[in-house]
């Protein structure tokens, strides 16, 4: 008897329907509910009155740090249990929320108001806690939990797994076994203190994420998102596989200040994905690249999704340091990206767009090169030494401003109240993200779990095996960042992994920057590469071709960190007393180490390439990537061979 195996086509169909669906759950205009009529309304008066909160006391106002988090949560988890759907199949259009949605609400209120109203209370009895304060602190945390299965199920999973590891310590065998804590001891530092729920993650939250949220979606609303387009078809529009190189450079722009990976596909690749399979790039093709630009931007400066900011503070070093150092990491990947995309391009035998598909240069600056002036304005700020979220929120302003230089991009007040309301909802799934992370963070502090695995690496690689470490390091990082937000991808890690790298012998700076990388590649990285399904479901292609091609496009996002890592000189400005020109000359050797990165992984140089001479460029990618005198004299050695030896060739044959 045989089983009658499903087709071809009947697969593909599964695999772009579960892309599809897939895409779905990750867009947030699909996965959240709207409204209609007057509660519609109430909604947007809450989300002004919430952005006018934030952005008075983020600058002007004064309010003790645990009152403003408690504040921030209680607007977080509200929204969330408005927007946020309980079950996947349930109905989006609504008129009203529905009772079990109105008592959460009703819960968060009290529960939120309550640590308003009585944490200094608390804290001048030294901490002592009731059997009240303990219920409320049990209810604060499951519905944090709540909100978080609806808006971020994969970290509530994870939140769910550390919150467990406090009791269960005492029954793990080994070195991650503890002797466990009382549910008191877990409540007063989770929820009560300053290291849980209240700790890091949310201060994030309600600074810098919520800001820069709302920054985006104000350069969005003022044709920012259309002047980026038109620049990059002005670029690259016309050369080989133009498109695709639209789509890098629109992507990274986009993606640096939106700061979500996901968010960042589900919006520039309906656009960039279609226009590069109608060019001629393959469908799998056409999603890796979106996913890897969209991933990278990130940790692309200026702005790197706010995690800049974030990295700064944590190191107490000024943000000029930490952009500077993301440099020359980020121009390699997205140098790796282009590159990659030209080789396909010459490889398959495709062209540019039409000239009079490309805008006119000075015509775009003219009519929208305006709208410039917020970032020029935030960099301005931050450079003469003001915070971050003091040059954000004038930014936001210089944005409104600045729109209003030409009629066609003028921002009105519908288009003002639009961005609003748009970038608030925005912050809600990053900022409860930011919640859940508390209990994580809370459970590294409370068990010591970043202590152990910190020893444990010790113990296994030795004080002196950095690179060895770095690997280890390198898939925590990635297991941890996988389906979060970049933003809170790093604070974890951070809390985690770059304690251990700056005990092997990393310098800080360079532990830090390694750590967010391989948490931001978490998105393209196989099993759970979100970006890589977003754009698959969009292209409707294969995941797994999708996500395996993604890796190979980001290669050098994924090597880079290693060469970093006890070498300074690829983050400028944290090699001390090093001289300029040795920077200056390992970053030209990098660049040649992308080139022939790129031509091994694509099989084309000034022509197709067999595959020892693929893998013979694959090495001298890695050696001129080294910065060393003696690796970048060979690989300029073994690259001229090789270009000589095509050059002869392809001589030769014309000849013939």
């Amino acid at each position: 008897m045989s089983i009658e195996q499903p087709s071809m086509s009947e697969q593909n169909f599964d695999i772009e329907k579960k892309a599809q669906e897939l895409l779905e759950e990750t867009d947030s205009e699909n996965r959240t509910r709207t409204y209609h009529g007057v509660f519609q309304k109430v909604l947007i008066v809450c989300l002004v009155a919430w952005s006018i909160f934030q952005l008075y006391y983020n600058t002007i106002g004064v309010m003790s740090t645990i009152h403003f988090r408690s504040w921030h949560i209680l607007f977080l988890l509200c929204f969330t249990f408005v927007y946020y759907p309980a079950f996947k199949k349930e109905k989006r259009e609504r008129k009203l929320p529905s009772i079990v949605d109105l008592l959460l609400i009703a819960a968060t209120i009290f529960v939120y108001l309550y640590v308003v109203t009585q944490y200094d209370a608390i804290a001048q009895k030294g901490g002592r806690l009731t059997n009240f304060d303990l219920a409320v602190a049990i209810f604060g945390i499951l519905l944090i939990f709540e909100a978080a299965r609806r808006a971020c199920p994969s970290l509530a999973v994870l939140g769910l797994i550390f919150m467990a590891y406090n009791f269960l310590g005492p029954y793990i065998p080994g070195v991650f076994g503890h002797t466990g804590f009382s549910l008191k001891r877990i409540l007063s530092l989770m929820f009560w203190g300053s290291q849980g729920i209240f700790g890091v993650g949310i201060g994030v939250s309600a600074t810098y994420i919520f800001l820069f949220v709302l920054f985006g979606a104000f350069l969005k609303h003022s044709g920012f998102s259309q002047f980026i387009n038109d620049i990059s078809l002005t670029l690259v529009g016309q050369s080989p596989g133009g498109p695709a190189k639209v789509a890098v450079l629109a992507s990274a722009l986009m993606g640096m200040i939106n700061g979500s990976a996901i968010a960042n596909v589900a919006t520039t690749g309906t656009i960039t994905i279609p226009l590069m399979k109608k060019t001629g790039y393959k469908a799998e093709f056409a999603a890796a690249v979106e996913a890897v630009a969209s991933t990278g931007g990130q940790f692309c400066p200026p702005i790197m999704g706010a995690v800049g900011f974030v990295m700064a503070e944590f190191l107490g070093v000024s943000y000029t340091k930490v952009m500077l150092a993301a440099c020359i990491p980020a121009f390699l990947y997205y140098l790796t990206l282009l590159l990659s995309v030209h080789f396909e391009a010459k490889k398959l035998g495709l062209t540019g767009l039409s000239k009079e598909n490309i805008p006119n240069a000075l015509e775009v600056l003219k009519s929208r090169g305006h709208l410039m002036l917020p970032l020029i304005v935030l960099l301005g700020m931050m450079f003469a030494g003001y915070t971050p979220l003091y040059a954000a929120v004038v930014s936001i302003f210089a944005t409104i401003i600045a729109s209003w230089f030409r009629k066609e991009t003028r921002m009105t007040p519908q288009i003002i109240l639009e961005a609003t309301c748009e970038g608030a909802k925005g912050a809600v799934s990053v900022g409860v993200s930011c919640a859940i992370i508390g209990v994580i963070i809370g459970t590294v502090s409370l068990t010591g779990l970043g202590l152990t695995f910190g020893n444990l690496v010790l113990k296994v690689v030795g004080a002196d095996q950095l690179f060895l470490g770095g690997f280890m390091v390198m898939v925590l990082s990635i297991i941890l960042g996988m389906g979060v937000p970049g933003v809170a991808a790093y604070v974890i890690v951070a809390a985690v992994a770059v304690p251990v790298l700056i005990k092997i012998g990393a310098s800080p700076l360079a532990a830090h920057m390694f750590c967010l990388i391989y948490a931001c590649l978490s998105n393209i990285t196989p099993p759970v590469a979100m970006s890589s399904y977003v754009a698959s479901g969009i292209a409707r292609s294969n995941q797994t071709k999708t996500s395996l091609i993604a890796v190979k496009l980001g290669l050098t996002g994924f090597i880079i960190p290693f060469f970093f890592l006890n070498n300074p000189l690829l983050l400028y400005g944290s090699a001390e007393g090093v001289p300029l020109w040795n920077t200056l000359i390992a970053f030209i050797t990098s660049c040649i180490g992308v080139f022939c990165l790129s031509a091994g992984m694509e099989g084309w140089l000034l022509k197709a390439c067999n595959w020892p001479t693929r893998i013979l460029l694959i090495l001298i990618g890695l050696f001129s990537i080294d910065p060393h005198i003696i690796t970048d004299l060979c690989a300029i050695v073994l690259l001229a061979v090789i270009l000589f030896s095509q050059k002869m060739n392809d001589k030769r044959s014309h000849v013939v």
